[in-house]
């Protein structure tokens, strides 16, 4: 890893919030990530309940629930048709799980992500309705399937869309669509993930029935959902996942308990990290390589012997995910020559790169080398790719602007799919490349660091780490403060892990000694000076049963 600029925050105006009477470093916290306004700012701090929204305020609400309802009373078979990620396995499986106990007839059902793709698709309507379905919901699909929605309504299906991708060429044609980001929807946040959307859905059916007292103990699989799409962790997302946390720790799923066992987590320190870097690459392994089924049944299981051989299923499926992306990005930036990365934009792909891996590969690579970056697989007539992009590059918006060239895309600002036919690839390229040029020209194409504040390593405490544990749970749009000490100096420094890739550090500064780990920063040891300016978060180190406070180091330079 290579270093990174440093972005050093601008200080609230003064009097900021000053009707909380919250100390600086809270402030400046709250400044850093938006929060300006007093109400916003303290329900943000006081995650409750009421940072939850009228579910009805949602467009078409109404209409989803009145219709569910009445496929309850007369007993149609409602399908759940999810998306093959772990944002779509949860909220297919709250739905299922949800709408079953209501008395409804549900089945559950998950596209190939090779051979059905992303979405609806009239061969699985037809399948479906030869099963006896009349209702179709989706989760975390749908948006962008305007033409399989018409289908299935042409066969006498009703179609319930909930999705929360942006709607990109008008709504499809069906009896309601459940979305956020509806334009003009007055409900107060368009954030949801695909299970959040989902868990609305499941509030309005149970509240107009009077029947929501049990939906509590469904928020760990909202949380799983929401961490695992890196939505923003800001407004009803920071209470669902605050929320759903606490009942994951004690969750009386034994496929959920099962994979912690194998993935060596304690529930009792479960927090968003561990969903995000441990649980959420578990369960979307099996969509990305073979069907999301194994998934949902894990999240479903009710006997702790199924429920241990999913797990273990899990295990394997994601060990292959973690090769095979090894093994294609090695590949990939074998292939990108230099002039290549010399662009501010990468592409790259070929016929035996698996489909499934593709947004793994791009958004590694948009990590590295800080550029919008696809990832495509070559079929006979098509080819489908998964892009991943930075802050100052609108990928959504820039595949909207080459739709002529598409067959069917869809996704957020930051990561999107398409599909295309293989003779439209290179003029794609050469649009996007284009588009990128103009917009990113000027910008400094090298990752960067956004510091919260400056403080010296000797202020450092315990009183500090109350302040950050004040802002979990932590993730996207909601990050782990970041903190810059400067002329700390260094007692001991080496690097540690197989390949030496990681560093480990002692430091001191006013006479208290601190543990601090780089993790990928093992290259970096030669630069190591007496003295040096550190870049970090305040974490808890637990070993042999004690805790202490220690530094998670993100980047060093020798102090000047």
């Amino acid at each position: 890893m290579n270093h990174r600029r440093w972005r050093l925050p601008p200080s609230p105006p003064p009097g900021f919030l000053k009707e909380l009477g919250q100390p600086p470093l809270v402030n400046q916290l709250l400044y850093n990530r938006g929060l300006t306004d007093a109400a916003k700012a303290k329900a943000f701090l006081d995650i409750g309940p009421g940072l939850q929204h009228d579910p009805f305020l949602l467009v078409d609400m109404e209409k989803a629930a009145a219709r569910i309802r009445q496929a309850l009373v007369s007993q149609e078979t409602i399908v759940v048709y999810g998306d093959f990620d772990a944002d779509g396995v949860c909220g297919t499986a709250i739905l299922v799980e949800g709408l079953g106990r209501l008395g409804g007839k549900v089945l559950s059902y998950f596209p190939h992500r090779v051979q059905e793709g992303y979405g609806l698709n009239n061969d699985s309507i037809d399948k479906l309705q030869a099963r006896g379905a009349s209702l179709i919901i989706t989760v975390d699909c749908g948006i962008t399937n305007n033409t399989e929605v018409a289908y299935a309504q042409s066969r006498g299906l009703d179609v319930i869309i909930t999705d929360h991708h942006n709607v990109m060429s008008g709504l499809p044609p069906a009896l309601a669509t459940v979305n956020p980001k509806r334009p003009g929807s007055p409900y107060p946040f368009d954030q949801l993930a695909g299970v959040g959307v989902a868990f609305k859905l499941l509030q309005a059916v149970s509240q107009s029935l009077g029947r929501e007292e049990d939906l509590d103990e469904m928020l760990d699989l909202v949380a799983m959902g929401t961490v695992a799409d890196k939505v923003p962790l800001l407004d009803e997302n920071r209470y669902l996942v605050h929320r759903g946390l606490e009942v994951l720790r004690q969750t009386r799923r034994p496929g959920l308990r099962a994979m912690m066992e194998v993935a060596r987590l304690d529930a009792k320190y479960l927090d968003a990290d561990a969903i995000a870097w441990t649980m959420a690459p578990r369960l979307n392994a099996p969509g990305r390589l073979d069907h999301a089924m194994t998934s949902y049944r894990l999240v479903l299981a009710t006997s702790s012997e199924e429920a241990n051989l999913l797990a273990q299923q899990l295990e394997e499926r994601n060990s292959e995910r973690q090769r095979l992306t090894e093994e294609f990005l090695t590949r990939a930036k074998a292939e990108l020559s230099a002039a290549a990365l010399a662009q501010p934009f990468l592409m790259i792909g070929g016929e035996d790169y698996p489909s499934g891996i593709a947004g793994l590969i791009a958004g590694r690579l948009a990590e590295e080398f800080y550029r919008p970056s696809v990832v495509y697989e070559l079929r006979e007539a098509t080819a489908s790719g998964s892009a991943r992009s930075i802050p100052e590059f609108d990928i959504i918006s820039a595949l909207s602007e080459c739709r002529d060239l598409l067959q069917r895309f869809g996704g957020h600002p930051g990561a999107a799919g398409f599909a295309l036919p293989r003779e439209n690839l290179e003029p794609l390229r050469q649009r996007l490349l284009e588009m990128a040029q103009r917009q990113l020209a000027g910008i400094d194409l090298r990752p960067h660091l956004s510091i919260d504040a400056v403080i010296p390593l000797s202020g450092i405490g315990g009183k500090t780490y109350r302040v950050v544990d004040r802002f979990a749970p932590f993730g996207h749009e909601n990050p782990m403060p970041v903190f810059l000490s400067r002329r700390v100096g260094v007692v001991d420094h080496y690097p540690i892990g197989n390949a030496s890739q990681h560093l480990r550090l002692r430091l001191r500064d006013g006479g208290i000694s601190w543990k601090g780990v780089g993790f990928d920063l093992g290259g970096l040891d030669s630069e190591i000076a007496p003295e040096i300016d550190i870049v970090y978060n305040l974490v808890i180190d637990r070993w042999n049963g004690e805790e202490s406070l220690a530094l998670n180091i993100l980047d060093f330079a020798p102090s000047t």
